[in-house]
């Protein structure tokens, strides 16, 4: 045996074999290949996307790649993307990149909470679906939808459902000062005011359950089958009807409106006050001489925008309807 500590039968002979690892790059994939397309579903961690091509769109199931890691990706969202584009059952495409947004809306969980999150991107305008009564309006709803929509570069819209059981004009005059636009439709009944305002637009429909948005929602477009939920009769609040949000092409592609789930929370705390009252060019020009600070609410002292209603300058109902949005942004009391 001598000194021999191994015969030859001895793993420990043998040498482990190498790591075959490919070197590190600094290259990245070009996809200047990938195809465009728009993302009109979120469900789990699949994406339903649309694709316009020469024999009309169509709908790709798609999943996100690694490389994006934790970018979120939304209804609305422009995306770049690559793989089975066939859209046949069982085919699944890769979303490689996600364009820049031109609008993002958003909210957070609660006013405190300092976690956005994004609803949809790549909105033009935000209607804000309300019914006058069964259930009852709520202002602070409305007040906060607006705050959000002035915050992201949208439109706002107001549309009023439930006309044969409420007179429009009371929850009107609150709206009126600060120049909302707004419709007032009934079920059964033409949709023409609305569809005129949809026309050429992204719009994104927002509203507390019960209120009637599923209802318009099958209304503009036929064959969408939202489900339609009802009122309670004892909490006066609608059942969600609706889990997620949904983008639909309007017919003759003359728009597109986003439906989303009923809503009883919506946090504003990402937007700021000087950020509110750029969406207000009167007022924000009344603002220049005001203190370093100054939040423009009521109870600020040397506020501008008092010494211009006090010389005639602004009516004080739009001012003060201004302050009720930068109120709705500081107390959750009474949401929804």
């Amino acid at each position: 045996m001598g000194g021999r500590r191994y015969d030859e039968y001895d793993h420990e002979r043998f040498e482990r074999p190498r790591r075959r690892t490919r070197p590190r790059t600094k290259d990245r994939p070009s996809y200047d290949a990938a195809t465009t397309a728009t993302v009109v579903t979120v469900d789990r961690g699949r994406f339903t996307l649309e694709l316009a091509g020469e024999d009309g769109a169509r709908t790709v199931m798609a999943m996100k790649s690694r490389p994006l890691g934790r970018k979120g990706v939304v209804v609305g969202d422009r995306v770049r993307v690559v793989g089975d584009l066939s859209g046949e059952e069982g085919a699944l495409a890769r979303i490689v990149e996600v364009e820049p947004r031109r609008t993002v809306l958003r909210r957070t969980a609660d006013d405190t909470d300092p976690v956005e999150r994004v609803i949809v991107a790549n909105a033009d305008q935000l209607v804000v679906v309300a019914a006058l009564a069964d259930p009852e309006p709520r202002p602070r709803l409305i007040d906060r939808a607006l705050v959000a929509a002035y915050d992201a570069g949208l439109e706002p819209l107001l549309c009023l459902t439930k006309p044969d059981l409420a007179d429009p004009e009371t929850l009107l005059s609150i709206y009126r000062p600060l120049g909302v636009p707004y419709v007032v439709t009934e079920r059964g009944h033409d949709l023409g005011d609305i569809r005129e305002r949809l026309t050429g637009r992204t719009s994104v429909l927002v509203g507390h359950s019960g209120v009637g948005k599923s209802t318009l929602v099958n209304g503009l477009v036929p064959g969408a089958d939202r489900a339609i939920g009802r009122v309670n009769v004892v909490t006066g609040r609608g059942r969600h009807t609706s889990t997620s949000a949904v983008m639909l092409r309007l017919p003759q592609d003359s728009g597109w409106i986003i439906d989303t789930p009923g809503i009883r929370s919506f946090g504003l705390a990402h937007v700021e006050p000087q950020h509110l009252i750029r969406a207000f060019p009167d007022l924000a020009e009344l603002t220049h001489s005001c203190p370093r600070g100054c939040g423009h609410g009521e109870t600020e002292p040397e506020c501008a925008l008092d010494e211009a209603v006090a010389r005639g300058e602004t009516e004080p109902a739009r001012v003060d309807s201004f302050r009720r949005l930068l109120a709705s942004r500081e107390s959750a009391e009474d949401q929804f």
